[in-house]
């Protein structure tokens, strides 16, 4: 592997911002100084520039096998280093869906082939897979997801038998979803007698899939977790009632129940959907203003551990499809540091608030081997970012293979300069470099 000298960056890591030269030697990172003269095959001149921890995404859809239409590994690695992030815990709900150990390994054989970023894997869990679940390695893969909502093909958890069985003897963290389906159901036969199939509309979503239904299955889930000691992370938490379900008076290492909050949450709002329409329609719902608010309050207090996107892109066909019929996701991996960016812009959060949210801890609620930091000895995932370099989203810059982004004509305030992933640099003033694929992420469990 060649080396890497980075000079002159305001290095951005474990709560401080100071001038440092980096480098990079067989794809960890060798010295960490104020001035380093070191020969390098590769040198950097980062004068002006930012240099960040690569965000680790703990949730995102890549769509591979079976639904490679809307996405695959190759495209949403590539859109994912462009925007900054340097590993990805991808989900099962793909086509077979993960449930199996023999299913598992074939989606670790296609990223090591063709993932640009680092990558694991989540093993599914169903109504009738326990025996499958519970060979899962949690030295090798990231967790257990949980769909305690509405899912494609037989990933709906909804047996009580099940679920206890899947709580009761975990033998890594289980990730949920949690959106109560009876609720759900409910309320969408209500606005359906009320307006009729072909009256239902996108402003409805929050209602249908309601607090209320997220609320239910998250407290459920919570109180599976205490009761069996489990390792809990409940995802994309949508609602101010929620936080109330997490604590913030103890360390990340030391909680057994954690929550994640994601980009949509934190930016959109109900009043958004006006504009937006079926492009930001999610599961669970982007919510009210104070919700979102709220969601950001518990991030930065504690309550809330990490960031991420829930990254699950649909072609721009089946988004525009009446709301009834159009899939919930959309693509949001290669523009989340970006928007976290301009939140820091804004007075909401701060760089070192970012760096924590969005590597350090995602890295310590895993228990990533070796990253996630700016340590030397740690594999060197990076990135570099002008803070003040504005960047327009258009079709033209846009690498999810689906085409679209929610922030499509969005200007942000920063620009992405470099990636590093494992030692390598893969992507440059807005060009990916194929230097081989990312590293599979090993667990410290």
């Amino acid at each position: 592997m060649s080396s890497i000298l980075i000079k002159s960056a305001q290095l951005v890591n474990e709560g401080k911002v100071e001038a440092a030269d980096v480098y990079i030697s067989n794809g960890r990172i060798e010295m960490i100084a104020q001035e380093i003269n070191h020969p390098a095959d590769q040198e950097i001149n980062a004068e002006g520039l930012h240099l960040f921890p690569g965000l680790i995404d703990d949730q995102v859809h890549f769509r591979e096998p079976g639904l490679t239409h809307k996405a695959d590994i190759w495209h949403e690695s590539r859109a994912a280093v462009a925007g900054g992030t340097t590993s990805f815990m991808e989900m099962p709900n793909t086509v077979p869906n993960t449930l199996t150990q023999e299913l598992l390994q074939d989606k670790y054989d296609i990223a090591a082939k063709n993932a640009l970023a680092n990558y694991s894997f989540f093993m599914g869990a169903a109504n009738d897979n326990l025996e499958e679940v519970l060979k899962t390695d949690p030295r090798t893969v990231c967790g257990i997801k949980v769909f305690m909502g509405s899912s494609t093909g037989n990933m709906l958890v909804d047996n009580e038998k099940a679920l206890e069985g899947i709580f009761a003897n975990a033998p890594t963290l289980i990730a949920t979803h949690c959106e109560d389906e009876a609720t759900i159901k409910a309320n969408l036969a209500h606005f359906k007698e009320k307006y009729g199939e072909d009256g239902l509309k996108i402003e409805m979503h929050p209602l249908i899939r309601s607090e209320e239904a997220c609320y239910l299955s998250s407290s459920k889930a919570v109180a599976l977790a205490r009761k069996h000691q489990t390792r809990l992370h409940i995802l994309h938490i949508s609602t101010a009632k929620e936080i109330e379900l997490f604590r913030n008076d103890i360390p990340l290492k030391d909680k057994k129940i954690t929550a994640e909050a994601c980009i949509h949450h934190l930016w959109f709002s109900d009043q958004d959907y006006a504009s937006k329409g079926n492009f930001i329609k999610w599961n669970p719902a982007v919510k009210t203003a104070h919700d979102r608010d709220q969601i950001l309050k518990a991030l930065l207090d504690g309550h809330i551990d990490v960031i991420a996107t829930d990254h699950a892109p649909h072609t721009i066909a089946e988004k525009t499809q009446a709301y009834a019929s159009a899939p919930s996701g959309g693509p949001l991996v290669q523009h989340a540091l970006q928007a976290l960016l301009d939140m820091v812009k804004a007075g909401k959060m701060t760089l070192e608030q970012l760096v924590q949210k969005s590597a350090h801890n995602t890295a310590t609620l895993f228990q990533i081997e070796d990253r996630g930091y700016i340590r030397e000895g740690y594999w060197a995932d990076l990135v570099l970012v002008d803070l003040n370099k504005p960047y327009t989203v258009s079709k033209s810059n846009i690498l999810s293979k689906c085409g679209w982004s929610p922030f499509e004509g969005h200007t942000f305030s920063s620009t992405i300069e470099h990636t590093v992933v494992s030692g390598k640099v893969a992507f440059s003033h807005g060009k990916i470099i194929e230097k081989g694929a990312g590293e599979r992420l090993l667990f410290n469990r």
